[in-house]
């Protein structure tokens, strides 16, 4: 056998001791890194030869905006169910995600329609009117003039990792679809980006805010004039209105020209294609605000305007998306948010949550964005249940399933002892109302013998209830 292969491969088999390895740990001789692979000289040649143009190469022109390489395949997906009806709507891949910065063309969108505005910068106008001593009009190039700020923030759509969406991943795959997996399928719904723009506040101080103003309305100008109701606390804090996106102009399906950007609140709030901001005294209670984007309780009656995102993490390596090709060292990798503020600890269990290790945070850390971490584990190829938790720089720990659904008001009662009284019908209810929003509960995974890893939280909390 090639003496290289067989060092490569005890190197991933390994011994205990590899868990222990950090960063920088990598043995070097005369400050050289030891490598199994002599790199070769590249065989790649760009653009034109003397002979003509090379196939399968770029030319110059492919190469005014750039393409990623063939061999790179992942992509954004169709969202599954019935809200496949409802619009242009992709997720992110999550699985495949490097560091904390979501390629424009990966991150995920929620659009109502089945058009996308292509708007004219020229002629598109930010009016901010209402409880305002001066009501003003900007036009893009006027906006563009002002001091602007570049901050990463994270994006998550309202219903992000809802049960209804595990239900609705089932059908599909039932109906021959072969493209779904939890952790695109279910939490696909989040992205980070750098975004740029002028602070809202400072557009609300040229107008001078009217005393007793307490909260704007931020309209769209898409087909279905998306709008929101929103403090003017928030509005003051850190609201951008954006028209960069990791340094670059927006996407269309990103708001193109503009768009609002709510750090930390969910995602009906960040107001797309953003034409109007309107100073009011009070919330306007539209219709999506009191028949949707709502939390019901057991009692029936729902929470109004509960829009931070709670603290939330996902090991995105390994997931369902993945198969471990057998025992040795891995590195688990995966996320972590929160819209409160940033994340100051992730705890990670490799033994179905009876004992926790910290995970490296990678810096540095931003506030109300995606922070990445990562922990060495030495798989011996036993069946096994791994997640993550995360902890806020205020105190605030990530929820199990059941913390999350006692908050929403759900009976003391243990879900498992429940379970065999609910007639399906109820469960089907119950899955896309009781805390079917602003979910930030742990997931688990679980490991197989063969490699294999599946979702441990849905399927065991379902069984066959749907």
């Amino acid at each position: 056998m090639n003496s290289k292969v067989s060092d490569r491969r005890a190197f991933l088999k390994g011994s205990a001791a590899l868990a222990g390895l950090a960063v920088g740990a990598i043995p070097f001789a005369k400050g050289e890194a030891l490598a199994n692979v002599t790199p070769g000289e590249s065989t790649v040649k760009l653009g034109v030869t003397k002979l003509g143009v090379t196939p399968d190469e770029p030319t110059i022109q492919d190469l005014l905006y750039g393409g990623r390489s063939s061999y790179e395949t992942s992509v954004r997906i169709a969202t599954s169910g019935a809200l496949a009806d409802w619009g242009l709507r992709t997720l992110t891949p999550l699985q495949d995600s490097i560091g904390i910065i979501t390629p424009a063309s990966l991150h995920f969108t929620v659009h109502d329609e089945f058009n996308l505005n292509n708007i004219d910068p020229r002629t598109h106008t930010l009016t901010i009117h209402g409880m305002v001593d001066r009501p003003l009009i900007f036009t893009m190039e006027e906006l563009k003039r002002l001091p602007s700020v570049s901050r990463v923030h994270f994006l998550e759509c309202t219903g992000n990792s809802g049960m209804g969406h595990y239900r609705n991943m089932l059908q599909d795959r039932a109906k021959g679809r072969t493209d779904v997996t939890v952790i695109q399928t279910v939490h696909g719904r989040t992205s980070t980006s750098e975004w740029t723009g002028v602070p809202l506040s400072l557009l609300l101080k040229g107008v001078g805010v009217q005393k007793g103003a307490s909260w704007i309305v931020a309209e769209g100008d898409d087909n279905v004039h998306h709008a929101k109701s929103i403090p003017l606390a928030k509005a003051m804090d850190d609201m951008i209105v954006a028209y960069g996106q990791n340094g670059e102009a927006l996407r269309r399906e990103q708001g193109y020209p503009l768009r609002l950007v709510v750090p930390g609140f969910q995602g009906v709030c960040n107001v797309k294609f953003v034409k109007s901001i309107k100073v009011v005294d009070k919330p306007y209670y539209m219709q999506r605000e009191i028949s949707a984007y709502t939390n019901l309780k057991p009692d029936g009656k729902a929470s109004w305007y509960e829009s931070q995102v709670g603290p939330k993490s996902l090991i995105t390596f390994p997931s369902d998306a993945h198969k471990l090709p057998g025992r040795g060292f891995y590195e688990i990798s995966g996320i972590a948010w929160a819209g409160r503020g940033a994340i100051s600890r992730v705890e990670v269990s490799t033994d179905d949550g009876r004992t926790w290790k910290d995970a490296s945070l990678q810096q540095p850390v931003f506030r109300k964005a995606w922070t990445r971490f990562r922990l060495g584990w030495n798989w011996d190829g036993a069946e096994t249940v791994i997640m993550s938790r995360c902890t806020d720089e205020y105190g605030d720990i990530q929820p199990t399933y059941m913390e999350l659904a006692k908050m929403w008001g759900l009976d003391e009662k243990s879900y498992d002892e429940r379970m065999p009284a609910i007639p399906a019908t109820e469960m089907a209810q119950w899955l896309t109302t009781v805390g079917a929003v602003l979910n930030n509960q742990i997931q688990p995974w679980r490991v197989s013998q063969d490699g294999s890893v599946q979702d441990a939280l849905f399927s065991t909390l379902l069984h066959d209830k749907i």
